[in-house]
């Protein structure tokens, strides 16, 4: 098994406007992702929006790249994305989550390759398209040396963590690589936190797990949420350097 990471675990919290930055940032997230309608998978926001999460907010903020329900890239959508990132940058994001895949569902190296050297100096997830590829064990070892690349999004299935957390635990402890650029997120469950923490796991992402209900459209972030799993990432962390919790 991967021995435990010695920094805490890093807690991104996906928002999608200020109040649910400010309610990110009072619970004690580490970074935020920033996106539009959820619902489809997560797009680009407006300009107008990061601006206002900016406002609310000194922690680090992703902001996702995705113009439509698409996971391929064609030349004139590739540039869309990259205006988007130069604009967002000169606003103030510190990064962003993309990925492309091929029409035969596999990671589209080029074109990440491309969009990343754009954006030289930016770290970037690739988002949880990435669990839509048709090989697991190809896509990981196509992105490990992406550049730039420092996160990639996975439940370790499209049905979530439910189906495919266990494989996450397996993948993360038998290959430090993927331990530590796997961000585990879709439907993460407190059960779930250690055994991924020992598997040397060290980036968690939650999104409808910080609102109440669950619901995207009905709740805003909630900051005693963040900062219950603030709490339990960090008590995880410790049991697995063997540092007892009180």
């Amino acid at each position: 098994m991967s021995p435990a990471p010695e920094s805490a675990p890093l807690l991104e919290v996906c928002v999608l406007h200020a109040r649910d930055a400010a309610a990110a940032t009072a619970g004690e997230a580490d970074r935020l992702l920033l996106l539009a309608e959820p619902e489809r998978g997560g797009l680009s926001p407006a300009p107008s929006v990061l601006s206002a999460v900016l406002r609310e907010t000194d922690l680090p903020v992703r902001v996702m790249l995705r113009a439509d329900d698409s996971l391929t890239v064609d030349g004139a959508r590739f540039s869309s994305l990259l205006g988007t990132a130069r604009t967002c940058l000169e606003l103030g994001a510190t990064g962003f989550s993309f990925g492309f895949l091929d029409h035969d569902l596999e990671i589209d190296r080029p074109s990440c390759s491309a969009l990343a050297g754009e954006l030289v100096g930016t770290g970037w997830t690739f988002h949880r398209g990435f669990d839509q590829t048709l090989d697991a064990r190809r896509a990981w070892r196509d992105v490990l040396d992406l550049p730039g690349l420092d996160a990639v999004a996975s439940a370790g299935s499209t049905r979530g963590l439910a189906a495919g957390g266990d494989e996450l635990v397996e993948r993360a402890s038998s290959d430090p690589r993927i331990a530590r650029l796997l961000l585990v997120s879709g439907g993460l469950t407190g059960e779930q936190v250690p055994w991924l923490v020992r598997a040397g796991v060290r980036q968690f992402g939650l999104g409808e797990e910080v609102r109440p209900g669950g619901s995207w459209t009905k709740a805003y972030v909630d900051t005693a949420a963040v900062r219950a799993w603030r709490l339990l990432l960090d008590d995880a962390h410790q049991l697995a350097l063997g540092v007892p919790v009180d």
